[in-house]
């Protein structure tokens, strides 16, 4: 997943969210509808979250250093966790608390006019940003359908991004339904379940985030298409029998750490193994770029070398 797409669809969804959290903040003045003013404190952690991963994308370009021999391309991940603890406290616990308010103490919807303009507004522009975060993502999608993709992902941006985005929409539709039953039937109670109900799916995709980037923070390997291609490359090699076994690290969203035992032959030479190695570290560079270290260590085929005792 190439970074310059996540990076389009964080800045589409940051201008977004920046342009809806003042709409919806205008609306809650006007109305004091409880819905708005949790809509408006989902778009402003959503805005938080998206200066977070590009924090993060910055972060994760530094340098090696002799602290930190493999670099800092995880970054990437601690922040995207970080997202999915904002979405959580600060939507989800937000929300929540502000609906039992509202449900407990109802107030008429006032000006509701201001509410449906904002939250058609909201549509919009969270449609615009989704479409962007679909766009960027089938770049690199393939056949996977969306959950095996936000599941197999190792570039956490667009997964991220394609959740909020999502969240939000269908957020603001329930905004929208429970504000207009509020208007109908004149039961501000409408309005507080409303809230509830977002606060709901903010805390459901945040325990969704934070269990996918725990999962890549901990380390991840590559995905299997990936390994296989790397065994293919190391067995291309004449002077290597078979790969003895293969392992493989995300040390990054694009950085990959391959370690490797390799079957060779009793009889080849140090100056043999060593040919060996350094043309298994070329192909598995061509082959796949993001192998940025590459350990390979030769042993002898002791499953087939055993001497047979039978008889």
């Amino acid at each position: 997943m190439s970074a310059e797409g996540g990076s389009k669809a964080i800045v589409a969804a940051l201008a977004a969210n920046l342009g809806i959290a003042v709409a919806k903040f205008v609306a809650f003045a006007f109305t004091g509808s409880a819905s708005m003013m949790a809509e408006g404190v989902h778009s402003i952690a959503d805005s938080g979250n998206q200066g977070l991963l590009i924090l993060g994308g910055k972060r994760s370009k530094r340098a090696e250093t002799s602290r930190h021999p493999f670099g800092y391309g995880r970054e990437r991940f601690f922040y995207a966790f970080i997202v999915a603890v904002v979405l959580f406290t600060v939507g989800a616990l937000f929300s929540l608390y502000e609906g039992w308010h509202k449900i407990n103490d109802p107030h008429d919807i006032e000006d509701p006019i201001w509410a449906f303009g904002v939250l058609a507004f909201g549509i919009l522009l969270e449609g615009f940003s989704f479409r962007t975060a679909i766009k960027e993502s089938n770049r690199t999608r393939g056949k996977q359908n969306w959950v095996s993709f936000i599941r197999r992902a190792r570039a956490p941006e667009l997964p991220v991004v394609i959740l909020e985005d999502l969240a939000a929409l269908i957020g603001l539709v329930l905004a929208l339904i429970c504000v207009a039953l509020a208007v109908v039937t004149g039961d501000g109670v409408w309005d507080g379940v409303g809230s509830v109900a977002i606060g709901l799916l903010l805390a459901f995709v945040a325990v969704v985030l934070a269990i996918e980037t725990k999962s890549m923070l901990i380390g991840e390997s590559a995905i299997g298409e990936i390994e296989k291609k790397i065994t293919a490359e190391l067995e291309s090699v004449e002077e290597i029998d078979r790969v003895i076994h293969l392992r493989t690290l995300h040390m990054g969203p694009e950085e990959l750490l391959v370690a490797a035992k390799i079957a060779v032959a009793r009889d080849d030479t140090a100056a043999d193994v060593a040919r060996a190695i350094d043309a298994a570290e070329s192909r598995i560079r061509q082959a796949v770029p993001m192998a940025r270290h590459i350990y390979i260590e030769p042993d002898l085929d002791r499953a087939r070398t055993r001497p047979n005792n039978a008889g």
